[in-house]
């Protein structure tokens, strides 16, 4: 099998998983992805693989074990929720949905570590990044792309970058992260925003570049390059996890960036050209937001195809 064959990761249970009537981080998000990359021709050219439920001892590498215990005992009742957060519930799928979310990051991580494919897409929910260590917040159960990386640690690796580029900051990821200068943590997000995070300056390692409601393409990509690149390339990573968070479109209901798809493609092929300089090509990408549901598929499909060609 070739490795430029890349891999398209999900579960079941990851439409299952709801949080009551309204909520913006529904069931039909991954619907009308899987409906885009059908009708774009793109998932044809995937291989595609179920995740496997994220297992306890790589949940608490990254969580508290009373909170992964906590989570994973969550059974309500069909129709009833466990309430996690004024944002945040479960309902009786969304421990497997959690665990299928978390399982993705590291089977992805195992394919490309083992030279199977170089790129690995996960459509899964609910997303992860704002899960932190000691609390589930914000939609996120368990941090998705911190299970991944701290995967790809204990299997060998030394550098592991995680590149967000979701419309809100990944309190989750940098809070796990924050003593861990093995991993590098780049964010673009609206400042100021939830979660309202402020990274501490003296941990190089975590390297924000925040942008203002209103900014669109141009501030995006000078952040980017002014910010990321210089550490990327100062890190030299040895695989790339992104948390891909479509929500900075400019037609997102929950947000005020004016992003729109050929910035998700450009970034796509940003990420494509450092990890083919630094990571042997290697990256590993799990969805987290975007709401509105035209503009979260085209944004998913603009993102992945630089990666298939």
């Amino acid at each position: 099998m070739s490795i430029a064959i890349p891999l398209w990761i999900t579960h079941p249970a990851c439409t299952r998983h709801e949080m009551g009537a309204g909520h913006p981080e529904s069931i039909e998000r991954l619907h009308a992805i899987h409906d885009r990359m059908i009708a774009s021709g793109l998932l044809p050219m995937f291989r595609q693989a179920t995740a496997p439920l994220a297992s306890r001892e790589s949940l608490v590498r990254v969580h508290e074990p009373r909170l992964v215990d906590f989570l994973l005992a969550a059974r309500p009742q069909p129709g009833s929720y466990q309430r996690i957060d004024g944002d945040t519930a479960m309902n009786a799928h969304s421990a497997e949905a959690a665990q299928a979310a978390a399982g993705a990051v590291v089977l992805g991580v195992d394919e490309v570590l083992a030279g199977k494919t170089r790129f690995a897409f996960c459509a899964v929910r609910p997303p992860g990044h704002h899960a932190e260590r000691r609390r589930a917040m914000g939609f996120c159960l368990f941090d998705n792309v911190a299970v991944g990386a701290a995967h790809a640690l204990a299997s060998g690796l030394e550098r592991v970058a995680v590149l967000d580029f979701d419309v809100h900051y990944g309190n989750g990821t940098s809070d796990i992260f924050r003593d861990d200068p093995r991993v590098l943590v780049c964010n673009t997000y609206q400042d100021p925003y939830y979660p309202g995070w402020v990274s501490d300056p003296l941990q190089l390692h975590i390297v924000d570049a925040p942008l203002r409601a209103g900014d669109g393409s141009e501030a995006f990509r000078a952040a980017v390059d002014s910010r990321w690149a210089p550490a990327i390339d100062a890190f030299q990573p040895q695989l790339i996890l992104v948390s891909a968070g479509f929500d900075a479109h400019g037609q997102d209901p929950l947000a005020g960036l004016d992003l729109v798809f050929d910035d998700f493609s450009w970034i796509g092929s940003r990420i494509r050209q450092w990890a083919d300089r630094h990571a042997s090509g290697r990256v590993v990408a799990t969805l987290e937001g975007g709401y509105d549901l035209f503009a979260l598929a085209r944004s998913v499909e603009s993102f992945v195809r630089p990666f298939t060609v």
